[in-house]
């Protein structure tokens, strides 16, 4: 989760983030899906929300977030990329329970 550093082109960090650094974080090693999106709002109505994006990656399992994650050259481009960046928190988690709706998405 995070935002842009003040004074920053949004812009021109969406022309990037929807082309080139969703490119390349689709194709990291073992990656399963990549989700991209921009906060719109918090709930409750009255809550403001605290960052501006999110990025989400999904692994198989903990083993293959880590082969890929703290590969050198992984790190080293994460640390650059960084710098495109303002206030930001990076939460890895575990998923201990996973639902799908397809219900939905067979009407």
């Amino acid at each position: 989760m995070y935002n842009l550093p003040e004074g920053a082109d949004e812009c021109v960090f969406l022309d990037w983030r929807l082309n080139h650094h969703q490119n390349t974080n689709a194709h990291l090693p073992g990656v399963l899906r990549t989700d991209f999106a921009r906060i719109v709002r918090g709930w409750p109505d009255q809550a403001i929300p605290r960052y501006r994006f999110v990025t989400v990656l999904e692994w198989a399992d903990k083993q293959a977030f880590e082969r890929a994650f703290y590969a050198n050259d992984v790190q080293i481009g994460l640390r650059e990329n960084i710098k495109r960046l303002g206030d930001h928190e990076y939460s890895i988690c575990e998923i201990l329970a996973s639902s799908a709706n397809t219900q939905d998405a067979q009407a």
